[in-house]
């Protein structure tokens, strides 16, 4: 089983790092400051854009444990044994209600959200839940 990012997310990275810099050549004219600040952010938004089409695959599992994404593309298995604890993290904030995928490893934890997921962190925890079993 794996679980990926939603493929909108670098279409819209990429997106806005074109609408940085549209905007920078729209408004910031001759100042700077405004063109180097645009810049950093329109590379900023690519390298994140590229990095969900280099590693879009954000967690997978197996009979024998999971397979996580860490650092920029670098893949850590995680036997089911280092596994201490699956669970979601409901958190409401601002009205605003995010729902977090929590993997337990010892002295590491591992977040995913839905959009990394590409599926409700709820339905990920129950699926690693029977094949941890299994």
């Amino acid at each position: 089983m794996q679980w990926r990012i939603k493929p909108v997310l670098p279409v819209t990275k990429g997106m806005g790092a074109v609408a940085v810099v549209v905007l920078a050549v729209a408004f910031a004219g001759r100042d700077p400051v405004r063109w180097a600040l645009a810049l950093v952010v329109g590379v900023l938004l690519a390298v994140w854009a590229v990095r969900d089409l280099i590693a879009p695959v954000r967690l997978a599992a197996d009979a024998a444990g999971v397979t996580v994404i860490t650092g920029f593309a670098r893949r850590r298995h995680l036997p089911w044994a280092q596994i201490e604890r699956v669970r979601v993290d409901v958190s409401s904030r601002r009205g605003l209600r995010s729902e977090m995928l929590e993997l337990d490893a010892g002295e590491s934890i591992f977040l995913f959200s839905a959009h990394e997921l590409g599926a409700l962190p709820e339905e990920v925890a129950t699926a690693l839940g029977d094949l941890r079993s299994a």
